[in-house]
């Protein structure tokens, strides 16, 4: 991870986890019941259509391991203006070898604005702070440099590619949870 010396420029944030409760109720594009029961306010972002298929899948994954509620995806939280801006977290906790697999996105409304980075920095610090995290690993489409140039930024490596079912071809970047 990259080092820095005095206060981060740019927002600053932390990544506020979701009960099961509020990823059933994103799922259904329920944004009034998600929000009587989220932590945060939610805006209508996170119940529309472009988030519903990780919504259902979070939800599904918490039904079969709850446990994994601290790992899954939360809410990148602004906390100087207190609001919302995106999502980020694990795809789960670490396997068996110590890997993690990081996601976050940014709603439209407030990317561009330093938050991608913020999460980034967010979820490689927790990884580096977790014993059982040794290495991180983060899956790109192709076409989206600037995921890829953040993440070349903080050491990340290609080390091949994927097919996802929803995202279709991905790029596999990886590196040490403790650099």
């Amino acid at each position: 991870m990259v080092a820095r010396t005095g206060p981060l420029p740019g927002p600053r944030v932390r990544v506020v986890h979701l009960g099961g409760s509020v990823f059933d109720a994103l799922a259904d594009g329920d944004l009034h019941r998600a929000n009587a029961v989220s932590p945060v306010p939610l805006s209508p972002y996170f119940a529309g259509p472009d988030w519903r298929g990780v919504w259902r899948m979070r939800s599904q994954q918490l039904r079969q391991d709850p446990a994994s509620a601290a790992w899954v995806t939360g809410v990148i939280w602004d906390t100087r203006q207190q609001v919302a801006v995106g999502r980020a977290g694990y795809h789960g906790p670490p396997d068996t070898a110590g890997l993690v697999e990081i996601g976050y996105a940014v709603d439209p409304a407030y990317r561009r604005r330093g938050y991608a980075r913020a999460a980034l920095e967010a979820l490689l610090h927790r990884a580096a702070t977790d014993e059982a995290v040794r290495t991180v690993r983060v899956t790109i489409a192709p076409e989206n440099t600037a995921s890829s140039d953040l993440a070349a930024q903080y050491g990340f490596a290609a080390v091949g590619e994927q097919w996802d079912d929803e995202d279709g071809l991905e790029l596999v970047y990886e590196i040490s949870a403790r650099n």
